[in-house]
């Protein structure tokens, strides 16, 4: 497993869904996440974990997007949280 996502929930924030989730990279940099939305507009990226990231996890796709494919960029063996918006 190099990068792996999950949603962990989901809402209606105004007249959008939201998803949520976290994401793993083990040994890549980077992957794209799943947010179970038709259309991503905006996503929102934390690296979380035990130890210091040197990058911050960026987006690499050009918003909106198909949320099936919201591809990120990220410092390898980071993990953390991500919140998506859309419809």
């Amino acid at each position: 497993m190099s990068f792996a996502s999950v949603i962990q929930g989901e809402t209606i924030y105004g007249n959008e869904r939201v998803t949520y989730g976290t994401f793993q990279d083990t040994s890549s940099t980077g992957g794209d996440i799943n947010t179970g939305l038709h259309q991503c507009v905006d996503i929102q990226l934390t690296a979380a974990g035990g130890s210091i990231v040197a990058d911050a996890p960026t987006v690499n796709k050009t918003l909106p997007c198909d949320g099936s494919a919201v591809t990120i960029i990220c410092t390898t063996s980071t993990g953390g949280r991500w919140k998506a918006y859309g419809y």
